[in-house]
């Protein structure tokens, strides 16, 4: 399995950024307008924590909370456990599944280098599943379409 820093590289710069001041209106429009499940929240460039559709439906919506009024940074979730551009994918997944997260903020040397979400971990256990195949058989299954591993 690849580690954080080369999933990382792969995925590419994060563009899901938001203030921590915006309202949460704001937020959801963003991750509706983007078609993602979560915000970096930041203030002043720094890493304050994610927003993401569990903190709207858990933290607005069933505490009677209103988006037009409520902050991201009121309702943000800053308790995430932490991995390194070091760590491999298969610890990521452990954590993911001990803490029943789907998100894990990257840092180094206390500089946030990005997010790891359990679609990263899934496409990362779908192309190694794939290499194996292709290793064992001498398959070219990149361009195969197996609905049956959905």
């Amino acid at each position: 399995m690849h580690t954080v820093q080369e999933i990382l590289a792969r995925k590419g710069p994060q563009f899901n950024y938001i203030d921590a001041e915006a309202f949460v209106r704001d937020a959801i429009t963003l991750l509706k307008s983007e078609n993602i499940s979560y915000l970096i929240v930041s203030k002043d460039g720094k890493y304050m924590g994610l927003f993401s559709e569990r903190d709207y439906t858990h933290k607005v919506i069933l505490m009677n909370r209103h988006s037009d009024t409520t902050t991201v940074k009121e309702v943000l979730t800053r308790d995430l456990p932490i991995v390194t551009g070091s760590d491999s994918a298969e610890h990521c997944m452990r954590l993911m599944n001990s803490y029943k997260t789907r998100y894990l903020p990257v840092f180094d040397e206390y500089e946030f280098k990005g997010v790891i979400t359990i679609h990263d971990m899934m496409r990362e256990s779908l192309a190694e599943h794939e290499d194996d195949i292709k290793n064992k058989f001498g398959e070219d299954t990149s361009n195969t379409e197996r609905n049956y591993w959905i």
